[in-house]
């Protein structure tokens, strides 16, 4: 195919990944004539899209990745802080932390406590910077400035991105290969009771692995069928949106006045 498209691998840049929980067998691929005899052998992480995925994709090295950008993001951003005003220094936690944050996190979806706190740590570290809270002030209680910025916590934000993908599988606004993963489940017509919820997804027997939980077709189901039936039901994407964004704050701050 690549021959007939007068296409060639670039030898620098071509990588694979073999993924699994063990150490990859194959000592080369070699991916024959037509690829110019190209011989690549397996890396234990690869980049794709600007996304670092590691052969257990246990996501670690891309949240190593996303960690040094930020915190030299956050670095440069001090340097000019003492001549900045509320507004500037959050528009520039928006474009240069919380960005990178978001960058493809509905991939983070089922990622261990230990690098999620990592993550936080960085959206912590920005408000810190936000609102100056040094000294004895670094360790009071993030989450009142959290709410007063409206910034999801990162676990929030992550479920918000899978929220939205789901609806839009549901409301054909999705790719079809992100579409197939999920469906509505079959409601019982012979029932003792009513149920008229049509807006349940089917959820997949569980797991083999544990990482597997954190797929598409595993966690998106989890993350929807907790939502109110009031927000599954809405069927505009800006209502959705601003809706589901008001359930997650109200969610993560609730114990906070």
């Amino acid at each position: 195919w690549m021959s007939a498209n007068y296409l060639k691998m670039n030898d620098g840049k071509t990588e694979f990944v073999d993924i699994g929980y063990y150490v990859s067998p194959i000592n080369t691929l070699d991916l024959g004539h037509d690829a110019s005899n190209l011989s690549v052998s397996p890396a234990l992480a690869a980049k794709n899209l600007g996304f670092h995925f590691d052969h257990r994709l246990s996501m670690h090295d891309q949240i190593s990745y996303v960690s040094q950008i930020c915190y030299l993001n956050l670095r440069n951003i001090k340097k000019i802080g003492s001549r900045l005003n509320h507004e500037l220094k959050v528009q520039l936690v928006h474009a240069n932390i919380l960005s990178v944050i978001d960058y493809c996190n509905s991939i983070y979806a089922g990622i261990t406590d230990k690098n999620l706190q990592r993550l936080q740590k960085i959206q912590n570290n920005a408000v810190r910077f936000i609102f100056k809270l040094n000294g004895k002030k670094k360790w009071l209680s993030i989450s009142p400035y959290l709410k007063k910025l409206h910034f999801l916590p990162v676990i929030y934000r992550i479920r918000f991105k899978v929220a939205l993908l789901v609806f839009k599988c549901i409301n054909n606004l999705a790719p079809l290969y992100l579409k197939s993963l999920i469906s509505l489940r079959d409601t019982k017509r012979m029932s003792l009771r009513l149920d008229n919820d049509f807006f349940i997804l089917k959820v997949p027997s569980p797991a083999n692995l544990k990482r597997t939980e954190g797929a598409f077709e595993y966690f998106g189901p989890k993350v929807w069928n907790c939502l109110p039936y009031e927000i599954r039901s809405i069927g505009e994407i800006d209502k959705f949106k601003k809706t589901l964004k008001t359930y997650y704050f109200d969610t993560a701050f609730s114990n906070i006045e």
